[in-house]
C-alpha cells in the first residue's frame, strides 16, 4: 500500500488561473447576493470510484470526477438557486441574472456561520492511497475467502467504493470556509443454498477516513462472518408470526428505524410548514423517560459527520428529545432564520447541483442502564429484530414500515427459531412511547447508511442501544 495523497492545495482544484480566483469569488459573491438577505456561493470539486466483484470476476470499475458550483440566494422565504458545472468568473456571473427574480430582501442580512478550523477527517484522498491492482486483488481475495468458508455458498458479491469531495463556501459578507471529505464504504454479499433453497447475508462498513482498516485481514474477515452467518441462519428461518407483540430491537444499525420514523420527523422544513407529526410540539412529552435522541455531525470520522454543514456552520452535538422530552429540531439556516432558532449545523446537499436543506447526520438514541440480556428475559412471545432492509414512512402521520434481513422468535425469555418475511409497522410519535427497556450497550452503525430526502441523497449514520418496545404490529408470513 502506498503512502496517502494529500493535495498541496485542494483550493486548486476549485480556482484556476483565467477562471476564477479566490478573490472573484468573493466580489461574485458580493454583487449576486446584494439584494439577498442570505445565501453562498458553494463551489465543488469531487472524484468517485467504485468497484463491483461478482460471480467471480470483477464486473464493474469506474471512475469519475466533477466540478462546479451552485448559487443560492435567499430573500424572505424565497429561494432562488443556479448551478453549474463550470466553475468560472463568466458562468457565475450568468447564474446570478436567476437570483434577480427574487423580491429585494427586506429584512436585515442574516449573520455569517461561526468560524472552525476543527478537522474531523484526513485531508488526504483515499482513491490515491492504493493502487488499482491491490484493490481488484482485495475483492478478488474476499469473494475466494468467502467461497471457502463453507460448501454452501453458491455466490459472492463484494464491492469497494470511495469518494474525494473539496468544497468551498463563499458568502457575500466576507466569509470563506473549506473542507476536504473523504469517504470508503466495502461491502460484502453472500447468496448460501440447501436443500433447495437460498437465502442472502450481507455486512457493509465505512466511514470519512482512507482505505486502511478495509484492507486489513481482521476487518474484511469480520465483514465475510457476519455475512455468511445472516445467510446461514436465513436458511433455517420459519414463516414469521403476525400480529401485535412485543419487540427487541438489536442495537447499531436497527437505529435505522429511528432516523426513518422520527429523524425526519424532527427536521425543521417539514415542522416550520406545520406538516409534521412533532409540529408544534417543543416541550410536550413524546417518548417514555429514559428516550434520548441526538444528531451529532461532529463525531471524529463518522459516515454522517462533517466539520463544517455544506452552508459553512460548525456540525454539533444537537439533543432532539431529551429524557422523552421534544427539546428541538435539525436545522439549516433558511428555516432556523424562520423558526428564531439558530441553526444546528445540519444545513446539507447531494452536491453543487443541489440546494441545501435540514437533513440528519449521526442520529442515535443514547444507551440506558438496562442489561440487555434481562431485557430478553423479559419477553415471553415476541420476536428479535436483529437487521433491517428498507423501509417507508410518511412525514406527516409518522406511519412507517419497515422490513427485516434477520429477525427471531422469542419464547419464554429466549431466542428461538429466525424468521422470514417479517415487518414492523407503527408510527413515529407513538413508537418512542412504547419503548419499555433501554439496554446499556449503544452502538453505532458500520458506516454504510445512505438517507434520501427530496431527491438527494447524502451519507448519514444511525446508532441506538439493545430497545425492548411493546405493542408494536408484525406483519408477517405465517
Amino acid at each position: 500500500m502506498t503512502s496517502p495523497i494529500i493535495a498541496a492545495n485542494p483550493r486548486s482544484l476549485l480556482y484556476r488561473s483565467g477562471q476564477l480566483s479566490p478573490e472573484d469569488a468573493q466580489a461574485l459573491a458580493r454583487e449576486t447576493l446584494k439584494a439577498c438577505d442570505d445565501g453562498e456561493l458553494y463551489l465543488q470539486f469531487i472524484a468517485s470510484e467504485s468497484f463491483g466483484f461478482d460471480d467471480g470476476r470483477l464486473k464493474t470499475a469506474d471512475y469519475s470526477r466533477d466540478a462546479g458550483f451552485g448559487l443560492r440566494g435567499v430573500s424572505g422565504e424565497m429561494t432562488g438557486f443556479a448551478h453549474a458545472n463550470e466553475i468560472s468568473v463568466a458562468a457565475i456571473r450568468r447564474a446570478g441574472e436567476t437570483l434577480q427574480l427574487l423580491d429585494p430582501a427586506k429584512g436585515a442580512r442574516a449573520a455569517p456561520p461561526l468560524a472552525t478550523n476543527r478537522h474531523l477527517y484526513t485531508d488526504a484522498s483515499p482513491l490515491d492511497a492504493v493502487g488499482f491492482a491491490a484493490k481488484v486483488a482485495l475483492l478478488e481475495t474476499i469473494d475466494a475467502a468467502a467461497r471457502a468458508r463453507d460448501p454452501r455458498v453458491v455466490q459472492v458479491s463484494a464491492s469497494l467504493s470511495a469518494s474525494w469531495s473539496v468544497v468551498e463556501i463563499v458568502r457575500p459578507d466576507g466569509f470563506c470556509a473549506t473542507d476536504v471529505r473523504p469517504l470508503v464504504r466495502l461491502n460484502v454479499s453472500i447468496v448460501a443454498e440447501q436443500n433447495g433453497r437460498r437465502e442472502t447475508g450481507s455486512f457493509g462498513m465505512g466511514g470519512r477516513r482512507l482505505y486502511d482498516d478495509l484492507f486489513q485481514p481482521e476487518t474484511w474477515n469480520r465483514a465475510i462472518d457476519v455475512a455468511l452467518q445472516q445467510a446461514l441462519t436465513n436458511l433455517e428461518s420459519v414463516d414469521a408470526p403476525a400480529g401485535e407483540m412485543t419487540v427487541l430491537l438489536g442495537p447499531g444499525w436497527p437505529g435505522v428505524l429511528l432516523h426513518e420514523a422520527v429523524g425526519h420527523g424532527l427536521e425543521g422544513d417539514f415542522n416550520r410548514k406545520g406538516t409534521s407529526a412533532f409540529s408544534g410540539r417543543i416541550g410536550e412529552r413524546v417518548g417514555a423517560p429514559g428516550v434520548t435522541v441526538v444528531d451529532d455531525g461532529s463525531l471524529m470520522g463518522r459516515r454522517g459527520s462533517l466539520s463544517i454543514d455544506d452552508e459553512g456552520t460548525p456540525t454539533q452535538e444537537t439533543v432532539l428529545i431529551e429524557d422523552g422530552i421534544l427539546k428541538g429540531y435539525i436545522q439549516d439556516r433558511l428555516n432556523a432564520r424562520l423558526m428564531g432558532v439558530a441553526p444546528t449545523g445540519n444545513g446539507r446537499r447531494e452536491s453543487y447541483a443541489h440546494a441545501p436543506m435540514p437533513r440528519m447526520t449521526n442520529t442515535f438514541m443514547r444507551g440506558g442502564h438496562d442489561d440487555p440480556a434481562e431485557l430478553l428475559g423479559r419477553v415471553k412471545n415476541g420476536i428479535f429484530a436483529k437487521a433491517f432492509g428498507g423501509g417507508q414512512v410518511d412525514i406527516v402521520s409518522g406511519k412507517f414500515v419497515f422490513s427485516c434481513t434477520e429477525a427471531y422468535r422469542i419464547e419464554n425469555g429466549k431466542l428461538g427459531a429466525p424468521i422470514k418475511g417479517a415487518t414492523l409497522i407503527g408510527d413515529g410519535p407513538s413508537v418512542l412511547t412504547r419503548v419499555i427497556g433501554i439496554g446499556n450497550d449503544m452502538a453505532l452503525d458500520e458506516g454504510v447508511g445512505m438517507c434520501g430526502k427530496g431527491g438527494q441523497s447524502v451519507p448519514a449514520g444511525v446508532g441506538q442501544p439493545t430497545l425492548l418496545v411493546e405493542g408494536l404490529t408484525v406483519g408477517g408470513t405465517a
